[in-house]
């Protein structure tokens, strides 16, 4: 048996193809015609834009518009003027190759995302990797990788997927994939999901210890995979399969339900986005609102800050797309770990505890305060809320009120129609907004609770750094009772709570959250069902009862034992 990551849920069996890259081999030569080798490196860039696009447009029928976008990223990746002229400037300066040039700039780029602590920037270093490695292979004239021809019964072997290696994947012959790399939020994950491909990621040594034609059964969602079992292992994982289909199947029964627990205390189940078009899928999904938008992806994959104009149109289609349902929209979390060149942030020691989010925010109000107008004139069309990132006093809060009612004043002069019931709430991600949390929910319209974060900074974990890993868990004694605490500020002073971190898709926390008393879960979309039917099966004194025990427990193992 051997463990990976959860990437993709569902069980596979099938037969192994490795996908195995073309070794490229660049020389170490000097040119004489820097002219030439440019005109090639552009030759190149054309060819690199058309292929793309080609495989974009296949992405947007087999997948999908937001998975064709991350695509479609690579081309204005490629395009930025600074990694062109980057390229260019190499050929010329040190008269090297163009194939040389692509690799040092390319790879560079790489690095430098691949060192920031932030596990979605962290894919960057992913997608600057699979445009140097297509770009080489189009200057030395090396076929590119076709997965479109695999046969039926399919589990994909690699070292990992890139996107444009994705592109031509066809979900009917995929029934699975097992990489050596990528996490939970690497484009391997976000891609299989989409698709509905279980998927194991990050098992060390896979391409070698499989071979072309190995029988591969694996299970998605405990990150386990066996190559070569048995008959009646195989027999056990097809049960497992068809039990899974089975129960993919009744989740449609959810559908247009109410999110109600079995002695009817009802809940809000919504959605967790990071584009405006993706508020369509929640929808689709039977999402009952937007639980969070996070906006800094606005921000990202340009040279300039968004105008006032476009994030109004952007938070605008938002709220219309939603036809009244609650829309929570954070304003930018960036900063720090998330960098932005155009901001022209300095580079931290300690990001995480740095110069982030509502602190960058409140100190560049020129920047701000676009954002906000925006929100408060887009107000008027949905049911639209602000939440504040990264809070950890209540000076920060009340700062971010002032503005509100700065611009609402400036609106109302201009004649600007906006929602004068406007809600601004607080992500609940820190342990001193924890400590706070009966001062916050004084000031704050709602509570959102972020567990991701609020686990890292409760636990004092770097969830990227592999010798501490073990901390990093929800179910630590720590989390759950800064959880309740919260829950109980927020209920004490009649806010709404919701939660928007992973946790609110777990189905051993639910029952926990439900006897909290939690008001909201805000998912992935095609969580929403499967979180639906969960709840469905809770009688929250029974819950009440489970999380008396839990509360009890000293360490993160007893509590396991009991949720399970």
């Amino acid at each position: 048996m051997y463990r990976g990551i959860a990437g993709s849920e569902g069980i596979g069996i099938g037969n192994v193809v490795i996908i195995e890259e073309h070794q490229i081999i660049i020389e170490t030569k000097t040119i004489t015609d820097t002219e030439d080798e440019i005109k090639k490196l552009q030759s190149a860039i054309e060819k690199f834009v058309i292929a793309t696009n080609d495989m974009a447009d296949k992405m947007d029928e087999t997948v999908g518009k937001k998975d064709a976008d991350i695509l479609r990223g690579h081309i204005q990746m490629l395009q930025d003027p600074m990694i062109e002229e980057q390229i260019s400037a190499l050929i010329v300066a040190e008269k090297v190759t163009a194939e040389m040039a692509v690799n040092q700039v390319l790879e560079q780029t790489a690095e430098m995302f691949a060192q920031i602590p932030d596990e979605l920037l962290q894919q960057r270093a992913t997608d600057f990797r699979d445009i140097k490695l297509r770009m080489i292979k189009l200057l030395q004239g090396v076929e590119d990788v076709d997965i479109s021809q695999v046969p039926a019964d399919t589990v994909l072997v690699a070292r990992d997927l890139t996107p444009s290696m994705t592109a031509g994947i066809n979900p009917e012959n995929i029934v699975g994939i097992l990489t050596e790399a990528g996490g939970k939020t690497s484009h391997s994950a976000i891609l299989a999901r989409a698709m509905e491909i279980p998927a194991v990621l990050s098992v060390p040594g896979i391409c070698s210890i499989v071979k072309n034609g190995d029988k591969v059964v694996l299970d998605g969602a405990s990150g386990e995979a066996m190559v070569n079992p048995d008959e009646s292992i195989i027999k056990q994982f097809e049960e497992r399969l068809s039990v899974y289909q089975k129960e993919k199947e009744l989740l449609v029964e959810y559908a247009g339900k109410p999110s109600v627990t079995k002695d009817g205390t009802k809940v809000e189940l919504v959605c967790n986005i990071g584009k405006p078009e993706e508020a369509k899928k929640a929808v689709e999904s039977d999402g009952e609102g937007i639980g969070l938008f996070r906006t800094e992806f606005l921000f990202m994959d340009r040279d300039n800050i968004p105008t006032e104009e476009e994030q109004f149109e952007a938070y605008k289609s938002v709220a219309e797309e939603m036809k009244g349902k609650p829309v929570i929209i954070r304003t930018l979390d960036i900063g720090g770990d998330k960098a932005i060149p155009y901001l022209g942030l300095e580079k931290e020691e300690n990001p995480f505890l740095g110069f982030r989010a509502i602190r960058f925010c409140l100190q560049r109000e020129d920047i701000y305060k676009i954002q906000l107008r925006a929100l408060v004139r887009a107000s008027a069309y949905g049911k639209i809320k602000i939440m504040v990132p990264l809070v950890t006093c209540v000076d920060e809060l009340r700062k971010v009120k002032e503005m509100v009612a700065d611009i609402m004043n400036e609106l109302e002069h201009e004649g600007i129609s906006y929602n004068k019931n406007l809600e601004i709430g607080v992500m609940m991600e820190t342990s001193a907004a924890c400590m706070i949390a009966d001062v916050l929910a004084k000031e704050a319209s709602f509570f959102s609770i972020g567990t991701n974060d609020l686990t890292g900074y409760t636990m004092a974990v770097d969830r990227g750094n592999a010798k501490v890993a073990y901390l990093y868990s929800t179910y630590q004694p720590a989390v759950l009772r800064s959880i309740k605490r919260i829950i109980e500020c927020g209920k004490r002073e009649g806010i709404m709570v919701g939660m928007c971190g992973e946790a609110a898709a777990d189905p051993k926390l639910i029952p926990l959250l439900l006897a909290f008393g939690l008001d909201e879960f805000s998912v992935s979309a095609t969580s929403v069902l499967k979180t639906r039917k969960i709840i469905s099966s809770c009688d929250v004194s029974e819950c009440q009862e489970l999380a008396e025990k839990v509360m009890e427990c000293t360490t993160e193992e007893e509590i396991l034992n009991i949720l399970k």
